[in-house]
């Protein structure tokens, strides 16, 4: 098990994302165990490196029976420091912010949208999902009752910035950005920014090479 004190690096913290992902998928179809050679095939990452990352954290896979899917789920977040209940604030009711919140993608790694915000007075106070729409000025306190700590971008990009400044001032210092802005922020602060066309180009380049 990763000692308290210690850091993955990115390479690992990668890849045990990417099994992870698998992982959750493969139980939401049934599935109890799952192989190396599974793993690789889902990933892309050879099966021999599957083995040597999740032996370095401790005996979880069995010889002729693979990796029990449910304990390894748990065994990955306990590493990655994701295990419980973590809650979201997402940004922006529009048509990405409504499929974004009525996805069950985030719940099924352990985060929860608690709060969606919006400027526009005409979404205001509408409900979507289980969410009432609440106005952006009321960022501070929901951040404070709610405990969120991941703020999620779904904003027009002229007002990403607007946003995440916004999130900062009131002490959230993870955010999701599925804009195209190149936000600016403290060092404290990580921005991950997820691109649909950035991601083809990752996979259509090992499918070229």
């Amino acid at each position: 098990m990763v000692a308290p004190a210690e850091r993955l690096s990115l390479g690992v913290a990668a890849r045990l994302s990417r099994y992870l992902q698998v992982l959750i998928q493969a139980r939401k179809m049934g599935r109890d165990t799952i192989s190396s050679q599974e793993l690789s095939e889902h990933t892309h990452i050879n099966p021999t490196q599957i083995r040597r990352d999740l032996s370095g954290f401790g005996k979880f896979g069995k010889r002729g029976v693979g990796y029990r899917i449910d304990f390894l789920v748990d065994e990955i977040r306990k590493i990655m420091r994701t295990a419980g209940q973590h809650n979201i604030a997402l940004f922006g009711a529009g048509k990405l912010g409504q499929a974004i919140a009525d996805s069950d993608i985030f719940e099924d790694h352990g985060f929860r949208i608690v709060s969606l915000f919006d400027v526009d007075p005409d979404r205001i106070g509408t409900r979507v999902g289980s969410l009432t729409v609440r106005d952006f000025s009321e960022l501070p306190r929901a951040v404070e009752e709610d405990s969120i700590v991941v703020g999620v971008l779904a904003v027009p990009s002229d007002a990403a910035q607007v946003v995440a400044d916004g999130l900062v001032e009131s002490g959230v210092t993870v955010i999701f950005n599925y804009t195209e802005q190149l936000l600016q922020v403290p060092p404290e602060v990580t921005v991950h920014t997820s691109n649909p066309a950035v991601d083809l180009l990752f996979a259509l380049y090992f499918y070229l090479s």
